[in-house]
């Protein structure tokens, strides 16, 4: 078995970068007892740990390879997509930073953060959600939270601090009447407008918010969780039962919660909008979900 750990190259964690590869490095000889290989390769930024993954694995289809993926959601999700429809390829994940890790909130009982502890992993098949020409292993949001979630990528790269608490304000103030169509298996969400949606393969996303309680991430099911507009009073009583993962068995929001499993998922809208894919932002007017 060949090891490929695909690293984060963000520079706000180079640190962090840093102390795994010595960590890799001093595990070395335990994979070398068992003929295993270890390769690294520290990404260069979005989408190049799919290009890198895709590109070793059209070149050594026959070859076995456990492929790591080091980082958050976003490096699990581009190490994902980039195995999909390739045999002898699986992937393992090592947390790097304590933010952006909502997906291995599904594996309470497993350690992220022990190299060696991959020689005696066994592999787990999972679903996969294909949009359009994209995919997502976690959960794919749109409406209130890729509004935040695209604002504090702004505010990111503009240096300015709490970049996620003004991505929340800015979408408090313009993201909570979303004139978006979701059609979950032919069936219509919702009226004309809606707060949120989410389309889930796990459970958790925005850092911790258990969106989608009842997902099972290989019963061939997407969970659909989609939201009614509220009054900003309601928004701020509904988000902290939402956090929780209770929101399904609250009274106070029955009617404005819809909550579906199901295999495919059409989304539509007049106007350009941004999916958040496993961190990554899509843009566009109409996405197509298959499980």
């Amino acid at each position: 078995m060949k090891y490929y750990f695909i690293i984060n190259g963000r520079k706000e964690i180079t640190s962090n970068t840093e102390l795994l590869k010595k960590n890799i490095e001093a595990a070395r000889p335990y994979f070398e007892e068992n003929g295993d290989i270890v390769d690294v390769y520290v990404t260069k930024g979005i989408g190049d740990g799919t290009r890198v993954v895709r590109i070793y694995s059209d070149l050594h289809p026959n070859e076995r390879v456990c492929f790591v993926a080091c980082g958050g959601d976003r490096t699990i999700g581009e190490v994902a997509s980039g195995i999909v429809g390739f045999g002898n390829k699986c992937m393992a994940i090592i947390k790097l930073g304590e933010t952006g890790n909502d997906f291995v909130k599904c594996f309470p009982d497993k350690d992220f953060t022990d190299v060696k502890a991959l020689l005696k992993g066994s592999v787990k098949e999972v679903d996969i959600i294909k949009i359009n020409d994209s995919y997502s292993l976690n959960v794919c949001d749109f409406g209130f939270d890729s509004v935040a979630g695209s604002a504090a990528n702004e505010y990111l790269e503009a240096g300015r601090k709490n970049p996620y608490e003004w991505g929340i304000a800015r979408a408090i103030l313009t993201a909570r009447f979303n004139r978006i169509k979701v059609v979950a298996d032919g069936e219509r969400l919702g009226g004309r407008f809606m707060l949120l949606c989410a389309v889930c393969n796990g459970q958790y996303v925005g850092g911790g918010f258990r969106c989608a309680p009842l997902s099972v991430m290989d019963d061939g099911l997407m969970d659909v969780c989609f939201i009614k507009p509220l009054t900003l009073l309601g928004f701020l009583r509904l988000m902290p039962i939402y956090k929780k993962g209770v929101h399904l068995e609250s009274k106070s929001f029955k009617n404005k919660i819809i909550y579906r499993q199901v295999k495919h998922v059409e989304v539509s809208s007049l106007k350009m909008i941004e999916l958040c894919i496993d961190g990554e932002m899509l843009p566009g007017t109409k996405f197509s979900f298959d499980i």
